[in-house]
Formats: structure tokens, sequence, C-alpha cells
């Protein structure tokens, strides 16, 4: 057995695939499934800020399509919002502020819902939790995982509809969050009553370092496939 480190790519089928949208954008991305046996979750990864750097390589998202498949049996969807590039390729389109993004996560959903991939989860990073927050309630989710949720463009009102959906709501909140510690989000998601927050300690914005991925990665775990977590720290 060899410790798992950053860079560590553990055993998986891994597709490179295209998401087409219902206004005609085509987004490049990755499909990671387990090596043997079939997915028993689905998640599908959206990244941080592309006008800051975000894309489908960032590295909670990388690492979580690098391990979780072997891990814990998930199939692991990420791919770049219209406009943004990585090494895969550039999604065809343009940035559009989190407004025609709401396509984008329509079409990941439906890319799941048509491969027969089971309880697809959204897993949202900063900007990747606006789209979830606004757009989850509109999909056939199990719910969402937002990962530093900054709350700019996700208004109270879109937080609201998560009361209907009725859908889970868990909120991984680092405690030295420059943009919504987690003091700041419990009395924001308060106002949807089974939302749950979950402060980091000494943690930052970004999740620097492998503690701070294992962290992230065992509660996606936890949440996703109950009794997978904690994870193993060698493969």
């Amino acid at each position: 057995m060899e410790e798992i480190r950053s860079s560590t790519v553990l055993p998986g089928l891994r597709e490179d695939i295209e998401l087409h949208t219902s206004d005609s954008e085509v987004l490049v991305g990755e499909l990671s499934v387990p090596a043997i046996g079939k997915p028993v979750t689905t998640l599908i990864m959206l990244h941080p800020l592309p006008t800051h750097g975000g894309f489908m390589d960032s590295h909670l998202i990388r690492k979580a399509a690098n391990r979780l498949p072997a891990l814990i049996g998930a199939a692991v969807l990420r791919f770049n919002t219209r406009g943004t590039s990585s090494p895969r390729g550039t999604s065809s389109g343009q940035f559009s502020d989190g407004v025609a993004e709401s396509e984008d996560v329509a079409a990941a959903v439906k890319f799941c819902l048509e491969r027969g991939l089971p309880t697809p989860w959204l897993i949202g990073w900063s900007f990747g939790t606006e789209l979830a927050i606004k757009y989850g309630p509109d999909e056939d989710i199990m719910g969402a995982i937002l990962l530093s949720p900054p709350l700019h463009r996700a208004t109270d009102s879109d937080l609201l509809r998560w009361n209907e959906f009725g859908r889970p709501l868990i909120a991984l909140v680092p405690e030295l969050d420059e943009y919504l510690d987690p003091a700041a989000a419990n009395t924001r998601f308060a106002i949807v009553d089974h939302a749950e927050v979950f402060g980091f300690d000494q943690e930052k914005h970004l999740w620097v370092g492998e503690k701070a991925t294992k962290r992230v990665l065992d509660k996606v775990a936890e949440v996703t496939v109950p009794g997978s977590s904690p994870l193993p720290t060698s493969f």
C-alpha cells in the first residue's frame, strides 16, 4: 500500500465527455467511474469562478475525480462551464455570471440521468455553490454539498426555494473564509429549515493542503455514501 498524496490517481475508468446544453453550447468534461463494479452514487462537480482561475481541474474537484471512484464507488462528473478552459479543452459560449450557467447545470444532470448513474448530488465549490443553490431545486438531484459558499449571487429567495424542494443542503464553511465565515453562514442559511452548516477550524476558502482536502472528501463521502468515511490515507 502507498500513502495517498496530492498527486495520487487511484484506479478508475475515465472518459472524456461532452455536455450539450439546451441553448446549443458544448461543454467539455470527464466522467470517472469505478474500475470494478457499478457506481453507488454520482457527484456532479461545479467548479469555482472561471474569471478567477476556477475550472474542472481546480484541486478539490480533480482530487475527487482521482480518488472517490476507487474509495467510495462514486461516479464523478467534472466539466468546464461555458467559456471556461482547461487542459481538457474549452467549453463553447461565454461566462454569464451564473445566469446562463443554469443550462450547464441542467445539461450535467441530464447527462448523468441518461447514463443511468445513481443518486446524483451537486457538489459546488465557491462560484459552483451559487449554481447549486440557484438551480438545484429545478433538477432531479439528491441534494447539494457546498464548499466555501460566498452567497454573492445566490439570494435569500434562492435559498428559500430549498424549503419546498426539501432535499439536503449542506454547507462546509472554513473558519478563516474571507467571504463567509461559519457564524455568518449560520445566519444566512437559517432561513432553510433543514440546511446544515459545518465549520472547519483553521481552514481557508481554497482548502489548501492534503489535510484540508481529506476533511472535505471525508465529509462528501459521509453524506453521499453513509458509512464510507473516514477515507483511508493509503491504498
